[in-house]
């Protein structure tokens, strides 16, 4: 509310005359003459203030009547107002760029923990082919972060009850099973071929949607597979060095983690478990079903034996390359969680495409990698349909 200022001559003011209440009882206060400064100088005071934009009042406080100024016994009322553009514009502003920073600081870790890990695991693999026993490790040493974590509160321990593991069970299962396949393509093929594969989930998602839920998607959605299923057949028939196991294992991730995510999505809602600790569950109920199956596939004496020959061949150093690629497993996937609380499942679904370019890219300079060119392009398609699918999907 602006009101206007009448340009007149004030007389000094005595404390005398205030009245409390609009009544006419004299407050019994000490007599202080009081000089009001003239309008103008009140005026050129006051900041620049734009006819253009809001004024939001923020507070409104009223002091009693004050006689002689305006209207008999006008009440004397302080309004504290601000311009949208200059505080409160600013401030939406100021947390949209610190919201931006904070996902762009996720993203970066998130993508840089995942080259780490894939070039620790493809290194311990090299040298000591048990995957079931690699996938455990890892399980393990993220379950056992987390439970020093809650033991230490450096982290808060979730509040969870029998029904919060039982639905929690479906999506530990199906994330043992894609954890595993994909380890078992990685022991067999590159680490660039494998992800190559496994940027087809997508196209494992939507059939998997349409045939056993029912749902339906627009003509875009089913349009984008076409360049992932198509970018991945030319990857697989170019590869120099492909093998069926290492293939399988990478579709067979793709198919476990589409079911991961479905039942996640039914099994967590009005859950109010934070992304971490909702990972350090998952890893600690994975860590209970794999560990038994791995040991009756491998079993103890040939990862002693493994382990013997390993040490060997490159040294002490491959005890640090399989704590680092347990421990970066699960630092990788913690941030990807916590990032997922953060953003919307379109964004965290590019930023998963380009998590996959980087592993790709990297790789192949680490490792040396040999790559023909239709293979290359191959991957590309893939990658791209990927990206195209994550924006027709929304």
């Amino acid at each position: 509310m602006v009101s206007s200022l009448r340009s007149q001559s004030l007389r000094p003011l005595h404390g005398s005359e205030f009245v409390s209440g609009g009544s006419r009882s004299l407050i019994p206060i000490r007599k202080t003459s009081i000089s009001l400064p003239s309008p103008a100088r009140i005026i050129s005071r006051l900041p620049t203030l734009s006819l253009s934009r809001p004024l939001h009042v923020s507070s409104v406080e009223t002091f009693g009547s004050l006689r002689g100024i305006g209207t008999k016994d006008a009440p004397l009322t302080k309004c504290h107002a601000y311009e949208a553009e200059r505080s409160e514009a600013s401030g939406v502003a100021a947390s949209d760029v610190s919201k931006r920073l904070k996902i762009g600081v996720y993203f970066a870790t998130w993508w840089a923990l995942n080259v780490v890990f894939n070039i620790y695991n493809k290194k311990v693999l090299n040298a000591y082919p048990y995957p079931w026993l690699t996938s455990t490790l890892s399980l393990a040493a993220g379950s056992l972060m987390m439970l020093i974590s809650w033991a230490t509160r450096i982290a808060e321990t979730p509040k969870t009850d029998f029904e919060f593991w039982k639905t929690l069970f479906p999506v530990a299962v199906a994330h043992t099973i894609g954890h595993v396949a994909a380890t078992v393509s990685m022991s067999k093929v590159a680490v660039s071929f494998t992800h190559i594969i496994k940027s087809g989930e997508p196209a494992f998602s939507v059939l998997v949607s349409r045939f056993l839920l029912g749902e339906t998607f627009p003509a875009s959605v089913y349009l984008s597979l076409l360049p992932i299923i198509g970018g991945c057949a030319l990857a697989a028939v170019t590869e120099l060095n492909f093998n069926m196991i290492g293939f399988m294992g990478a579709m067979i991730s793709n198919l476990a983690f589409v079911f991961r995510n479905i039942f996640s999505k039914r099994g967590m809602k009005g859950k109010s478990v934070s992304g971490m600790n909702y990972y350090a569950c998952l890893s600690i109920l994975s860590l209970l079903i794999l560990t038994p199956f791995a040991i009756a596939v491998e079993g103890p004496q040939l990862w002693a034996a493994g382990f013997q020959k390993a040490l060997s061949e490159i040294g002490p150093q491959i005890v640090w390359w399989m704590a680092a690629q347990s421990v970066f497993y699960h630092l990788y996937n913690q941030v990807s969680y916590m990032s997922l609380d953060e953003i919307s499942p379109l964004t965290f679904s590019i930023g998963n495409t380009m998590k996959r370019i980087s592993v790709i890219v990297s790789s192949i300079i680490i490792f040396h990698t040999p790559v023909q060119p239709v293979n290359a392009l191959g991957a590309a398609i893939a990658v791209l349909g990927t990206f195209l699918y994550s924006q027709a999907k929304q």
